[in-house]
């Protein structure tokens, strides 16, 4: 490993802070360190001597790796921009929970060393497409139909291949990848999917009738999301993007992209292990 290329969430100082020592880090072990432009910004002009900076956009031309500083926002904002690329992706939590992200700022001098070791895995997580009158766009975790107006409940007339499946009165409806599945649609009593998984699950949010539940289907499945023509407007948010306003009788197209999003991982740690960290399932609620 050569070439790597930093991004920070640079409103978070603390993120600035670990940004500048896996640069000199990097730097100390020899390696082409590319800043993203606007953490070239913040950083000391000793660390920034011995870089080169670039944009984001420009990630896939110079880096084989990329490691974002942050939360999972961070890491999401830079898959939004190596989708479909060979260049992977390692988060590093500078935030909450941290899915996406999940290498801690505490392990970072030696996750460093592992990386330029080799010794870490690459994975591949599906991502969806968006169609919304002829405009295109991607997402990693979900897709989300929201209500515009505050305080009112939108209609959303949901099929899969063609087939209806139900009018949701909600304050909307997701789709989510498994990658998502811990995200947003968790929050709202989606279930847990594992990543290997191929499926997409629609989630409604907040439903006026209590037996529309989470619904598992194929990724192969296209699930196309059409507001009524008494609708209110809603919005079209993809990974917490609002890409587009839907009108009553406008309508939006999900499938599964063509594209992938390649993440960097423990060589030692597997999604259950993830699992069991970040949500404390090998608490024992007995113990106090």
């Amino acid at each position: 490993m050569h070439r790597i290329a930093i991004i920070a969430y640079t409103a978070r100082p603390d993120a600035v802070k670990w940004a500048t020592h896996a640069a000199e880090r990097l730097i100390e072990e020899g390696v082409k360190v590319f800043l993203e432009d606007g953490l070239a910004e913040v950083l000391p002009e000793q660390i920034t001597a011995q870089c080169e900076t670039c944009a984001a956009t420009d990630f896939e031309k110079y880096a084989e790796l990329v490691i974002s500083f942050g939360g999972d926002g961070t890491l999401l904002g830079v898959a939004h921009v190596l989708i479909g690329s060979d260049v992977p992706i390692m988060g590093v939590n500078v935030g909450k929970l941290g899915f996406l992200a999940e290498f801690p700022v505490t392990l970072i001098d030696d996750a460093i060393m592992e990386i330029l070791k080799g010794n870490y895995r690459v994975v591949d997580r599906s991502t969806l497409h968006i169609t919304v009158g002829g405009a295109e766009f991607h997402a990693l975790n979900e897709v989300v139909i929201e209500r515009a107006v505050e305080a009112k409940m939108i209609e959303v007339r949901t099929t899969v291949d063609q087939h209806h499946v139900a009018d949701y009165r909600a304050d909307g409806v997701i789709v989510t990848t498994p990658t998502g599945s811990t995200a947003y649609s968790l929050a709202v009593g989606g279930p847990i999917i594992a990543p290997s998984a191929n499926v997409l699950c629609i989630t409604p949010i907040s439903p006026h009738t209590l037996t529309l539940r989470p619904l598992i289907i194929n990724d192969t499945n296209e699930v196309r999301f059409t507001l009524p023509s008494d609708s209110s407007e809603a919005h079209v948010v993809a990974d917490g993007r609002i890409v587009a306003t839907l009108k009553a009788g406008e309508e939006v197209l999900v499938r599964k992209s063509d594209h992938m999003v390649k993440l960097i991982k423990r060589a030692d740690n597997t999604y259950y292990d993830l699992l069991r960290e970040k949500l404390l399932w090998s608490a024992d609620a007995t113990r106090k």
